[in-house]
């Protein structure tokens, strides 16, 4: 990524941090959202390992020096030290994968106060994109309910960026495959490909067109059948040819793929002709406007249905194309750390100050109970008493926790982290442990984000209270 990637009040804000401040003035950062996009009961944390190889690769070219000059807003000390930057700061952020909630942190950032205000519109561009869309991802995913889900959206994504990283998030996120060829060569996700209505159209006749694709690959042979009548010419076509090309051969149809009509009776008439043309293991694959309500409701009817297609819905998020992360300072440091914090008429729009942990409560059975929020070095043990975000006491008995944030750079070095897979098979497992109240797709329960008793104090101090 190009360093000048980002909003230009970043360069005077880092400039008069150096201008006004010691060079080794040090500052906090969290990036954190306040709402669940989609009306869900979680987010997937995503972009850790996008991130951190961005920031460790950050430099400036004599060409974007030159062109800041022109601007005649930056002295030459400033552009002096932009010329021979090398990232110093420390970061951390929960793994890629882990479902996470309003208010807490999830990624920290320390060091040289110019240089982490200057990363602020970086981490946000890809921690709230990457986020979104694994976040979309896992709805989509769970509301299939164990039927595999393919991303194919590169076509309506924002640009090239958005499609590639939007595969990888989707797969993050649970997909099980996507139809975007860079992405699943540059991240190791199985790639998916069926036919377009095109294909058919380009010979005389929908039987002809799917006889030379059997031919060519008879392998997971998928079938677009809707490209003229999927009833009276579409099936019967992908029979005659599986009877004649592919059983011979060894082979039957993997899929039908339909991608307009009444889905749920045109799904159940499909399947009993398959059926009883001697095909019940042909898979029916719908694609077409697909997301988490529309999967539902098919699968609540009944409808036999064993792959989804999704596209614009899932690489755009269209319902909420937005993941509200924002970026705050919690403190400050010159010879030890002060506790810095924002204050609005708006009590949602209040920080919570200084730096902190956060730590994730297990039942007995391994089921997440709550997070809490401490200050950095505070351990948090049974029983223990903690406070709601809005004050409430609440006392919890028999838990285990584990520190949720981990390393993802030190000194601007990246340190080696989970890989995409491992990161897919964590967030399938949490989502798994949650409760059904926290991550059903409408009206879901508000999961417990709660504050030490030393944060909640602090933050009454700071606040007036």
């Amino acid at each position: 990524m190009n360093a000048l990637t980002t909003d230009f009040y970043e360069f005077t804000m880092s400039c008069g941090c150096l201008e006004q401040f010691s060079a080794e003035r040090k500052a906090a950062f969290e990036l954190f959202f306040r709402r669940v996009p989609q009306g869900g009961g979680y987010a997937i944390a995503a972009g850790g390992a996008y991130a951190a190889k961005q920031i460790a690769s950050l430099r400036f070219t004599d060409e974007d020096i030159c062109w800041l000059r022109t601007l005649g807003r930056f002295d030459e000390v400033y552009l002096s030290r932009l010329q021979s930057f090398v990232p110093s700061c420390d970061i951390d952020m929960v793994p890629e994968g882990t479902p996470v909630f309003p208010y807490e942190p999830i990624l920290t950032v320390s060091g040289p106060a110019w240089e982490a205000q200057f990363l602020e519109t970086l981490l946000l561009l890809t921690v709230n994109h990457q986020s979104l869309i694994a976040t979309k991802a896992a709805r989509i995913c769970r509301a299939a309910q164990g039927r595999p889900v393919i991303e194919m959206g590169a076509r309506r994504a924002h640009g090239a960026d958005a499609a590639i990283l939007g595969a990888r998030s989707a797969y993050l996120g649970g997909a099980a495959a996507t139809t975007c060829t860079r992405a699943a060569q540059q991240y190791s996700i199985p790639p998916a490909g069926t036919m377009a209505h095109s294909w058919v159209q380009m010979f005389d006749s929908e039987y002809a067109a799917f006889r030379a694709f059997a031919k060519q690959f008879p392998e997971r042979c998928t079938f677009l059948v809707d490209t003229y009548d999927v009833l009276s010419s579409g099936i019967p076509n992908v029979i005659r040819v599986a009877d004649e090309i592919l059983r011979p051969r060894g082979y039957s149809p993997y899929a039908v793929r339909l991608d307009s009509g009444d889905l749920l009776p045109l799904s159940h008439k499909v399947r009993r002709l398959l059926d009883a043309a001697g095909y019940p293991r042909t898979k029916i694959m719908v694609s077409g406007s697909m997301d988490e309500h529309s999967i539902r409701s098919l699968l609540d009817a009944g409808a036999p249905i064993d792959l989804f297609g999704v596209g614009e819905r899932l690489i755009t998020a269209r319902d909420e194309p937005v993941f509200g992360g924002v970026y705050k300072l919690c403190a400050i440091r010159d010879t030890h750390w002060i506790p810095r914090m924002k204050f609005s008429e708006d009590a949602g729009k209040q920080t919570i100050p200084h730096r902190k942990t956060v730590y994730r409560l297990y039942a007995p059975s391994g089921e997440p109970i709550a997070d809490v929020l401490t200050l950095c070095g505070e351990t948090v043990y049974p029983p223990y008493t903690a406070r709601t975000l809005h004050g409430k006491s609440v006392c919890l008995t028999d838990f285990s926790a584990a520190p949720l944030l981990r390393p993802l750079l030190r000194r601007g070095r990246a340190v080696p982290l989970p890989s995409l897979l491992e990161g897919r098979t964590l967030c399938r497992r949490q989502l798994n442990l949650l409760p059904e109240r926290f991550t059903r797709t409408d009206s879901p329960a508000p999961y417990p984000v709660l504050l030490s008793p030393a944060l909640y104090e602090l933050r009454c101090s700071m606040n007036g209270n």
